[in-house]
């Protein structure tokens, strides 16, 4: 192997580590840009709220597209996959949000009022 293709190897193997470190370091979804939701999420999941829903719910999905990136921070159960645990929980559709340990319902989504309905039973403010 003369110089010049020792060189482009070298520069090849180079490239391939910083290619597959890059890639790491983005899966675990840490260096995210942070979303606009993302203090509000959190918040919302620090003081126990959690979704419940359906992956072929309309209404969860759009729930969901309003957070965004930030739904990542939303502690949220699937219903289908954990029917006895939603029906011990009072589910009856879809979203529903539980509030911490309370009886606090929100069920439903519009756009207009679910998210101010979870600001203002949680005391976090939406940005």
């Amino acid at each position: 192997m003369n110089k010049q293709n020792k060189i482009i190897t070298g520069i090849a193997v180079i490239l391939c580590l910083f290619i597959v470190v890059f890639a790491a370091l983005n899966v675990d979804g840490k260096n995210k840009t942070p979303g606009l939701y993302d203090t509000f999420a959190q918040c919302l999941t620090d003081k126990g709220a959690v979704m419940y829903g359906a992956e072929w719910c309309a209404h969860c999905k759009e729930q969901k597209a309003v957070l965004g990136d930030s739904f990542r921070f939303i502690k949220y159960i699937e219903c289908p996959d954990n029917i006895q645990f939603c029906i011990n929980k009072g589910i009856k559709g879809y979203p529903t949000w539980l509030i911490g340990t309370s009886t606090k319902q929100i069920e439903g989504f519009d756009k207009n009022k679910t998210m101010k309905e979870l600001s203002e039973a949680t005391g976090c403010p939406l940005p």
